[in-house]
């Protein structure tokens, strides 16, 4: 797919073009207090080893300006994390001499102007499965800006059946990370411990969770729930499956990407079950959300992009109908990118002659390992890495990829760029 893609030429360019990692050096900034507009005086600031297990190697402490020093022990990676009432802010330790500049907030547990734009429920089976990703884009419209964060800044509510498979979340301007939830309450209850920062333009907080039900009678019926005032409540669907709606649903079909269906209830209640129950049995169509990606300028960084005159791409051109959720499809094609982003980490980091156990995970499927070798697996990684770099320098020089979608995915994949290095 389009996104996958470009999430690789982006990693083939940095890879061959980076010659040397930086050297050890002096990292220096200002915390701001975006809710007061003053220096946050006073905040712990650490520096911490990407590659030691998030290791603590430095410390400061705010002066009355704002103003802090790191030295860095190493050539990293590094990230660079500040405290403020208790809610974790980070960047990337910037490079060159540039200066790393953190905006925080003051923080509240509960902030009266959060609620959820849109809850994306995208599934398939798989083994008599169904595979659930779904995703939550939560908005922050608080004014004066707080940000809301606690042991429960966010909950969810998932079937009582679901084993879940994976857990992730993004700040409004920050990197994918993998963050904690925990069960909170009755069976199918959970809760983040991530704060929810106000938004920046039109880049809100998105939590991501995979889990997978049992369906060996070939359906499954949902009785979905938000804590939160949603928007939109949204299930994607391959073409082969069926969505039958069942109390309190309200869903309108969305004519879109033809390989998939898209449903869509409006203005969803707290608390208020939707009741609808999937049937039948398909895989999401990737390469054909790839080709609408492709069409739209969809993928991880199109809506930071500002693509067009829309906030986000889209997998397919609305036909007839607006698009609700176009400006979410950046994310969604954007994990697809994070999943490869993971498979890479996980390859460069085996030691020659270990093992590689299970599939490795490519656009959202399992893909049995051809090779035996980790060693083997990074010369056939690189050797395709190389014809997407060519691909990328012909896309550059005829307008495909924004400059601004470039810069953004280079900056996610820098970490494991460092890593890849460190390990030839």
């Amino acid at each position: 797919m389009k996104s996958t893609q470009s999430v690789l030429r982006i990693f083939a360019l940095s890879l061959f073009a980076s010659g040397v990692l930086a050297q050890a050096a002096t990292v220096t900034g200002t915390v701001t207090n975006k809710t007061t507009g003053k220096p946050a005086a006073g905040d712990s600031i650490v520096l911490v080893d990407v590659q030691a297990s998030m290791g603590e190697v430095a410390h400061a402490t705010t002066d009355a300006r704002g103003h802090y020093a790191l030295k860095e022990p190493g050539d990293g990676p590094y990230l660079v994390r500040v405290t403020h009432q208790g809610a974790a802010y980070f960047i990337a330790a910037p490079q060159g001499g540039v200066p790393g500049n953190i905006p925080v907030y003051d923080v509240a547990a509960r902030v009266k102007s959060v609620s959820i734009e849109a809850d994306v429920m995208e599934m398939e089976t798989e083994g008599g499965q169904l595979k659930v990703t779904e995703r939550y884009f939560v908005h922050n419209t608080s004014s004066p800006a707080l940000t809301q964060w606690s042991a429960r800044s966010f909950e969810v509510v998932l079937p009582s059946e679901a084993a879940i498979d994976g857990v992730g979340g993004q700040r409004p301007n920050g990197l994918p990370t993998t963050i904690k939830l925990d069960p909170d309450g009755p069976q199918g209850h959970y809760a983040f411990n991530f704060p929810i920062e106000p938004d920046e333009g039109e880049k809100d907080t998105l939590f991501q969770l995979s889990y997978h039900l049992p369906y060996n009678s070939g359906k499954f019926t949902f009785r979905a729930q938000v804590t939160l005032p949603a928007d939109n409540l949204a299930v994607l669907l391959p073409k082969s499956m069926t969505l039958t709606q069942g109390a309190g649903s309200a869903f309108k079909s969305v004519q879109e990407d033809p390989g998939i269906q898209t449903f869509v209830a409006k203005s969803t209640t707290p608390g208020k079950a939707v009741e609808f129950t999937i049937s039948g049995s398909g895989s999401m169509p990737r390469e054909q959300q790839g080709a609408g990606a492709g069409q739209q300028g969809s993928g991880m960084g199109s809506q930071q992009a500002g693509a067009g005159n829309q906030p986000g791409g889209g997998i397919g051109t609305p036909i007839n109908t607006p698009d609700p959720l176009s400006q979410y499809k950046w994310w969604i094609l954007g994990g697809l990118g994070l999943l490869l982003i993971a498979a890479a980490a996980v390859l460069l980091r085996k030691p020659v002659g270990m093992p590689v156990a299970g599939d490795a995970v490519t656009d959202g499927a399992a893909v049995s390992p051809a090779l035996d070798s980790p060693a083997t697996n990074r010369g056939s990684l690189l050797d395709a890495l190389k014809d997407e770099l060519f691909a990328l320098e012909s896309d550059k020089v005829s307008g495909k990829i924004a400059p601004e979608e470039y810069a953004q995915v280079k900056a996610a994949l820098e970490t494991v760029l460092k890593r890849a290095l460190n390990r030839m």
